[in-house]
């Protein structure tokens, strides 16, 4: 049975590969966080088209495919991964995939209130520099 979220995550999935920041923070509630690995957190619609946008720069070929929605801990889990070419502004021309998890809690108009994302930093700077 399909997650009642996933035609929601798959128009999500669509609006990172867009190109367009905004359309990744229009999914965002007005007030809305994004985390990203424990960082700081990024709050309202234009903190998060910033942080949508550093990755489409970082990798214009950017293709963000969804692997899955489910529940986890009261959240609903949107697995996806990320494949691009680190092309961007002083980027390596290396070529980089990863998978990761956000984990939202959606608010009552159906907009992610709270995202907690996460991916393997480590892997992820393995490609990077080629190792």
């Amino acid at each position: 049975m399909t997650h009642p979220l996933y035609d929601f995550a798959d128009r999500y999935t669509t609006a990172w590969c867009s190109d367009n920041p905004s359309k990744v923070a229009e999914f965002f509630a007005p007030n809305g966080t994004l985390t990203i690995n424990g960082g700081v957190p990024h709050t309202g619609r234009e903190a998060i088209a910033a942080s949508a946008a550093s990755f489409m720069e970082a990798f214009p070929d950017l293709v963000v495919t969804l692997r899955g929605v489910d529940d986890v801990d009261g959240r609903v889990a949107y697995h996806w991964t990320l494949a691009g070419t680190n092309t961007g502004p002083g980027g390596t021309g290396r070529a980089v995939r990863i998978d990761g998890t956000e984990l939202w809690q959606i608010d009552e108009a159906g907009l992610i209130a709270d995202s907690i994302g996460s991916f393997d930093v480590e892997a992820y700077q393995r490609q990077l520099q080629g190792r």
